[in-house]
């Protein structure tokens, strides 16, 4: 029996040798190791062998398979080879033509958007305040006037990373590490990052997003200084002509708080699929700094008043460039990336 195993694995490695295109490999690995293959039958013969012959005769069978499994597969690479070689030999190959030139790559349009807003903001006179994204269940509500019985956390789907730490639901936190850093003194910045919240995905919402929040305490700042700042802001960076609406609102950590939203651009105002056949776009809240925030960040009150407002970086985009899918900035797609 395993005389006539090694002839014919010398058999089938001579039969193998006379193969010289790719065309005839599968012809010869259907008649030696396919399923109906001369190798396949020897296995199907192993129970007419006596209890002795058995173990030994199946244990060379299986390394005739894998001798010959190896030996195709070497073969196949060495026909390969030669096929490549051929054609590069054929085909003349001129060195001194240059090489396929790279594109250069751009700012992505949310970073581009985030510089457009700071200019916008620095030529009013505001610096920009970098923050934590990973923040303490402390900064991120509590000391935002939202103790852990309000009911106001339902607002915000919060990632936890335990019990007492979060993935930032907004960047108000920034309010009060900036108030406790300035130690006091008047204040006027932006704070621009990344948010995250535990929400569905949809044209309008992402589960991360970045967010620009702005902050003036000092003394004697009033809802008309907000609205100001906020009307100046708009017409720097959708044009003189756009109007604004102010609607009374509720957030924690301002009193009184309000809603902007301005005039749609896209409809001008008679009312579309984007601003929900309104006529009217949200721009974002804003509102006055809550006693409570501004003692929590370390000023009096009784002498110390500000503003704080905050709204989207990809929804600028959006309306600017009459994007109406919010997914489409991170979907990492060259179509519409190089478009802007």
């Amino acid at each position: 029996m395993l005389e006539s195993l090694d002839s014919l694995q010398k058999e089938a490695m001579e039969s193998l040798d006379r193969v010289a295109g790719l065309e005839e490999l599968p012809v010869w690995y259907r008649e030696w190791l396919g399923r109906k293959g001369r190798v396949t039958d020897l296995s199907r013969g192993l129970g007419g062998l006596s209890p002795e012959e058995r173990p030994q005769a199946g244990q060379r069978i299986n390394q005739i398979k894998q001798g010959l499994e190896q030996a195709f597969e070497a073969h196949q690479q060495a026909i390969e080879n030669r096929a490549l070689e051929a054609s590069l030999g054929s085909e003349a190959l001129d060195i001194t033509l240059p090489g396929r030139p790279l594109a250069p790559g751009h700012l992505h349009l949310t970073t581009q958007t985030l510089r457009r807003l700071r200019q916008i903001f620095a030529e009013m006179g505001f610096q920009v305040f970098e923050t934590p994204e990973v923040e303490t269940d402390e900064m991120n509500f509590e000391m935002l006037n939202i103790p852990p019985y309000h009911p106001a956390r339902d607002m915000w789907d919060t990632f936890w990373v335990n019990d007492q730490v979060v993935l930032r639901t907004h960047t108000s936190p920034g309010q009060i590490r900036c108030m406790r850093q300035s130690k006091g003194q008047p204040i006027r910045v932006i704070l621009p990052g990344k948010c995250y919240r535990y929400e569905a995905i949809t044209p309008r919402s992402e589960h991360q997003f970045f967010q620009m929040e702005g902050l003036v305490v000092g003394h004697s700042i009033r809802m008309t200084d907000l609205i100001g700042t906020i009307r100046d802001f708009i017409r720097k960076m959708y044009g003189e002509s756009r109007k604004l609406r102010i609607r009374g609102s509720y957030f924690p950590f301002t009193e009184p708080s309000i809603e902007v939203d301005m005039d749609c651009m896209l409809c001008r105002g008679k009312g579309c699929r984007v601003c929900k056949h309104t006529g009217w776009l949200e721009v974002g809240g804003a509102g006055m700094v809550h006693p409570v925030v501004l003692q929590n960040g370390g000023y009096d009150p009784e002498e110390w008043s500000g503003f704080a407002f905050g709204m989207g970086v990809e929804r600028p985009a959006m309306l600017h460039h009459r994007i109406e899918d919010i997914r489409f900035f991170y979907g990492n797609d060259l179509r519409f990336l190089r478009q802007f």
